[in-house]
């Protein structure tokens, strides 16, 4: 058996690996449980932050196009607002999703009618997320 340390997200662990020769005579899978190394243990004060309230600004009504989520995620930054002209392929949110950062853009030129969601909401594939004529 010869002994390794394996680092593991920033953790060391010493682990000791046999090597096996020919065809194991167990048929079993064979679990090795690492050991940690010691670290000094540091203690963090954890801050929980609550969400704010969902706001939705809006006109009243939503207008003839509109903007859905794409798939699941969290709008990191809303850049339009009601009454705001904008361009097709203009960005109108910033969405993560999977750790990326995804453009929600215009689809044609238009006004803004209603903004329905903000910063920081986490939205739903097709949830509307803001709607123009």
């Amino acid at each position: 058996m010869k002994k390794f340390i394996a680092r593991v997200n920033g953790k060391e662990y010493v682990v000791e690996l046999e090597e096996v020769t020919g065809t194991p005579a167990v048929s079993a899978p064979v679990v090795t449980v690492a050991t940690p190394v010691a670290a000094p243990v540091v203690k963090e004060e954890v801050k929980q932050e609550v969400p704010a309230p969902k706001k939705t600004v809006s006109s009243g009504t939503a207008g003839s196009v509109r903007i859905e989520a794409p798939m699941p995620g969290t709008i990191l930054s809303v850049k339009v607002s009601v009454g705001q002209a904008v361009k097709k392929g203009q960005a109108v949110a910033i969405l993560e999703a999977m750790k990326m950062e995804n453009d929600i853009v215009a689809a044609q030129d238009g006004v803004i009618v209603s903004v329905n969601v903000s910063n920081g909401e986490s939205v739903e594939t097709g949830q509307l997320l803001v709607s123009m004529d």
